[in-house]
């Protein structure tokens, strides 16, 4: 099974400290990034970037705007997608990740969601 899992923060929490401080926590993130790899069941992790687009159909035309468009003090900082056998077994995965393994982190709200995914395979 599949599981999507989406990394948090409160981005004006980190906004408001000094580049050096936030450089020096996001050091701290290498080795846990390597047992989180280690264990095989990573199939991607990717950083996302602030810029947002939202695709939406109206009066029969897509339109392009510009985002976020979540209302929440979170921002997604980072998804990733890994395959184990159940729930407990993914938040066993998930739990090796930066977000939840840096202590610091927590005073920036990092966190992270989990969820199972349904997905179609191309069979070429």
């Amino acid at each position: 099974m599949k599981f999507l899992c989406l990394g948090y923060l409160e981005s004006d929490k980190m906004d408001a400290r000094p580049k050096d401080e936030i450089d020096a926590i996001m050091n701290e993130c290498p080795p846990h990034l390597e047992n989180f790899y280690k264990s095989g069941q990573v199939i991607i992790d990717a950083g996302l970037a602030t810029e947002t687009k939202c695709l939406r159909r109206a009066n029969g035309k897509v339109k392009v705007m510009d985002g976020p468009f979540i209302e929440t003090k979170e921002m997604i900082g980072s998804a990733f997608l890994i395959e184990a056998r159940d729930m407990e077994e993914a938040i066993r995965i998930a739990s090796l990740h930066p977000t939840v393994q840096v202590a610091s982190g927590e005073q920036f709200g990092w966190g992270i969601e989990i969820r199972p995914i349904n997905y179609f395979e191309s069979r070429d």
